[in-house]
């Protein structure tokens, strides 16, 4: 990344965290950042070190010499007369995570720069044993916080794009970035519903990156036909009502995602693990309570089966899966009479409430599906 997109990107940061945070403007100026590095500020810091920069990292330095408000944990980035080895720096952090890569003979936090200045329980540095064909370094960052080891990333620029997207997932600023993943979101939702797969896919993994709830859900049922394990995103969904940036309808939720979550909730009391179903139950909020118990209701009414869609859908889908080995041609087949029930809904999700749906719907058949023109 050069300087002219860094300046670019970092001015565009530094506005939109200014809307998220309109009460604590760094020191009353918008810019996020410092005054550039020189040339010769770097070149001492490269003597000092003993190497050359890596091209993202040195490139950001000559655009701003710091960085404030990193990511949401992450609260300042160190200039060049404060960068440094962090064995020499903070020996701490390099000691505790000194045997995490059992497979490198030198652990990566043992030769690492540190580039973090102020972090919670953290640090953040860059990996000079570990470069790719375009002379980057591998960034890290860690959390002692968070029980977990070293996340790593390709590139500091890669760092830095994810501690961006944390920022717009935690604080949601009402911004153009916003507007644009909106945008993306429902041509892909529409792209999905003609068919399209991939396409679809990774712009909903993205957006769901940025805090958009509603590519979330989309996200959700496309993995769900694919079978794809993912955690659901229903109790952030259903429950965190200051943050969300999209209401889930509460009816597609019933028809839905319920069977689903029901279902998943018989298996996890099977071997005893936690459900999703559980989790809204104990801490949900009142409404969405009312919503489970409502539907746990109706499965013990006499006659209950479970509803699959629309109604043309719902009663090809029940006699696909009633015509033993012809089930999935059948079903198959049954998608021409698919609608969706609500404009976020993409696909039948339902049908994998069905044991029988279950075992059909392998991920190559769910691609299938997902591969029809469904409008």
């Amino acid at each position: 990344m050069d300087r002219h997109a860094w300046k670019q990107f970092l001015q565009r940061w530094s506005e939109e965290w200014r809307i998220a945070h309109p009460d604590e403007e760094p020191d009353g100026e918008p810019w996020l950042g410092c005054s550039p590095a020189t040339e010769d500020e770097v070149r001492a810091l490269e003597s000092r070190l003993g190497c050359v920069l890596p091209p993202s990292f040195r490139e950001f330095l000559l655009v701003t010499n710091g960085w404030r408000h990193a990511g949401n944990f992450v609260w300042s980035l160190r200039g060049t007369e404060e960068i440094g080895w962090l064995t020499d720096l903070e020996p701490m952090w390099a000691d505790a995570y000194a045997d995490w890569d059992e497979e490198d003979a030198e652990p990566a936090a043992a030769r690492s720069l540190l580039i973090s200045l102020e972090a919670d329980a953290g640090v953040v540095y860059l990996d000079p044993g570990d470069v790719d064909e375009r002379g980057e370094w591998a960034a890290y960052d860690v959390f002692s916080w968070t029980a977990m080891g070293p996340e790593r990333h390709g590139s500091f620029y890669e760092k830095m794009h994810g501690f961006y997207t944390g920022f717009h997932a935690l604080d949601r600023p009402s911004c153009e970035t916003q507007r644009e993943w909106d945008v993306m979101v429902e041509d892909a939702r529409l792209a999905s519903l003609r068919g399209e797969v991939e396409r679809p896919l990774a712009v909903f993994a993205q957006a769901a990156r940025f805090g958009r709830d509603r590519a979330s859900f989309l996200h959700f049922q496309m993995r769900t036909l694919l079978r794809e394990e993912d955690d659901d995103p229903f109790y952030r969904l259903l429950t965190h009502g200051d943050t969300r940036s999209w209401t889930l309808d509460e009816d597609l939720f019933t028809a839905q995602a319920l069977p689903l979550l029901f279902a998943a909730h018989k298996r996890a009391r099977r071997f005893g693990s936690g459900s999703t179903a559980q989790s809204l139950w104990d801490r949900g909020p009142q409404r969405v309570k009312h919503l489970l118990g409502r539907y746990q209701a109706r499965q013990k009414e006499p006659g209950f089966r479970l509803c699959f869609g629309n109604p043309e859908f719902d009663a090809a889908a029940h006699a696909a899966l009633d015509a033993g080995d012809e089930a999935w041609p059948c079903l198959r087949d049954a998608l021409i009479h698919w609608r969706p029930l609500h404009e976020d809904h993409l696909a039948p999700i339902a049908l994998l409430a069905d044991p029988r749906a279950a075992r059909l719907i392998t991920p190559e058949r769910g691609r299938e599906l997902l591969a029809t023109r469904r409008c």
